[in-house]
């Protein structure tokens, strides 16, 4: 490859990627404001997981979680579905906020789901 096609190449696919970065952003920004929390927060690394993990229900500590590799896995599955829950939305709506999340949460931002406060930690088998 040329360093001319390089050139072509790369803002090529920087402005569509940026453009997906934004909506991304904005997407979290609603969903944080929905759940009446500032929308900066996702601005800021780590600090938007704690405001996140709060929104889904769950302990503030389980931060420190997502330091511990495989389990942190798990435990996006698991706040995923609670945020899912917190805004009306089924398990398997979960499951896309932790598979399909740049899918996922746009669709929850910006449609028409409602936050309801969670009622603290809640095993999986209630709804």
């Amino acid at each position: 490859m040329s360093s001319s096609s390089f050139a072509v190449l790369v803002p090529g696919l920087a402005v569509p990627l940026f453009a997906l970065l934004v909506l991304f952003i904005a997407a979290y920004w609603k969903v944080f404001e929905k759940a009446g929390q500032p929308g900066w927060a996702v601005l800021i690394p780590l600090y938007n997981s704690y405001v996140l993990i709060k929104i889904a229900g769950r302990p503030g500590w389980w931060l420190l979680l997502f330091f511990i590799p495989v389990i942190n896995v798990f435990l996006l599955l698991a706040i995923s579905i609670d945020v899912a829950k917190a805004f009306g939305k089924t398990i398997g709506f979960g499951f896309g906020l932790w598979i399909l999340s740049f899918i996922f949460y746009p669709i929850l931002g910006f449609g028409s789901a409602v936050y309801t406060e969670p009622t603290g930690v809640r095993p999986y088998y209630q709804n």
